[in-house]
């Protein structure tokens, strides 16, 4: 297909800038210059003896969103071998935290056939997932004229990336429609999805509402509460480049008596840029790995651990979901509302508007339009105990109402 040709070519020629991206990365997260054979398809691990599931999730929020289908693919296929494969080194960890030796986990190579054909060769997988939002046309083929099943599950196509994918319209529309099945999260998913040019879609909700809310991580996050004292505490959950900025502004004009800002940026190669931001605005700091007790005139907490965001959903009494005061398209609000926190969001939802209008409609949720509104809304959420009591109630019952996608793929899968 010259479409594929041309795309493929095009590849070739954006390696250059693929590896710089590489070298650039690892300036500030060293990991990203290790295993770099495998984004070419060539691997030192032994091909698992058992026949192989592989599944593909780009970073750590798919990786955590894809838990609960993998903990059900390993019990229902106990002769399998799970193969997880990522593109971030943050997401290799995830996977580690999440299932130590109980899956393999590796890089997915760069979308060249010849790197697919020896990923393919390597692993030899009977069935492949594809989460979320990845369509690679050339990987996407490889397994298509081999005859293994693949699975898109837990789709999500926004607005803008449906306009973006629109540039590629005959390319998507032939990859779609070589895949053995989409699981789409949403109606508004699905339907942009099939204006696309896929065939085989059905909605099957987000694997996001099935993960498990880990009692020993909620445990630790009201251990750090019991330690800070009865002060309200507000969290900046997932915060991305130019938010931090906003929301420490924000809270030198607002005006919330002994008020704990918490903030957990989303990569930890910013940990340090962030705590030097939060050294120039003047307020007191600390981080919350310094190993020592939180000084009751500390006004900001950095949340420079990785792997524990529900030990600090526990820990607060008002969730902010980053990348939403910035136009990032906010990240996932689900855990947060299975942690029966009270949420707020700012304007920029496009990636999760479904499950943020959702959310809001519920009554677990409220989007406010800037940092200074946000603000707001949080001193009436923590100056009204019943208030925040309703909406716990509301995102507890919101994410119970949206189980179950997992059961739904599952009965999708063929192989």
């Amino acid at each position: 297909m010259l479409m594929r040709l041309a795309y493929t070519l095009a590849l070739y020629a954006l390696l250059p800038g693929a590896l710089g991206h590489l070298a650039l990365r690892a300036w500030r997260q060293p990991a990203y210059l290790r295993n770099v054979p495998e984004r070419f398809g060539y691997y030192d691990q032994e091909r698992p003896a058992q026949p192989v599931i592989w599944l593909h999730a780009v970073s750590v929020g798919e990786t955590h969103a894809a838990a609960p289908l993998i903990h059900a693919l390993r019990a229902s296929h106990p002769d399998h071998r799970v193969v997880l494969t990522h593109t971030t080194p943050t997401g290799r960890e995830a996977a580690h935290a999440l299932f130590g030796d109980g899956v393999e986990s590796c890089y997915l190579p760069y979308d060249f056939p010849g790197a697919a054909a020896r990923f393919l060769r390597h692993f030899r997988p009977r069935v492949g997932i594809l989460m979320e939002t990845e369509i690679w046309p050339n990987l996407i083929h490889a397994l298509h004229v081999r005859g293994v099943p693949l699975y898109l599950v837990s789709a999500r196509l926004s607005e803008k990336s449906s306009k973006r994918y629109r540039w590629f319209r005959q390319l998507a529309r032939v990859a779609l429609r070589e895949l053995a099945g989409i699981a789409a999260q949403g109606p508004d998913d699905a339907r942009r999805l099939r204006e696309l040019g896929a065939s085989a879609v059905t909605v099957a909700g987000n694997l996001k509402f099935d993960v498990a809310v880990p009692a020993a991580q909620m445990e630790v996050g009201r251990s750090w509460r019991a330690a800070w004292g009865k002060r309200p505490v507000l969290l900046a959950a997932s915060t991305r480049s130019g938010e931090e900025a906003l929301l420490l502004d924000a809270l030198g004009r607002a005006v919330i008596p002994d008020l704990l800002l918490v903030i957990v940026p989303r990569h930890p190669q910013r940990f340090d840029e962030v705590a030097a931001l939060i050294g120039r605005s003047g307020f007191r700091a600390q981080r919350r790995t310094a190993g020592v007790a939180l000084d009751a005139g500390v006004r900001v907490l950095l949340g420079d651990s990785m792997g524990e965001m529900f030990a600090y959903y526990a820990a607060c009494d008002v969730a902010f979901i980053g990348g939403s005061l910035v136009p990032f398209g906010s990240h996932n609000l689900i855990e947060a509302c299975a942690a029966g926190k009270p949420v707020l969001v700012g304007p920029s939802i496009y990636n999760f508007s479904d499950a943020v209008e959702s959310a809001i409609a519920a009554g677990a949720a409220r989007r406010v339009e800037d940092a200074d509104r946000l603000m707001s809304e949080a001193r009436l959420l923590l100056l009204d105990p019943d208030a925040r009591r309703r909406m716990t109630d509301a995102a507890l019952a919101f994410c119970a109402a949206h189980r179950g996608a997992t059961q739904r793929v599952l009965e999708m899968l063929r192989w």
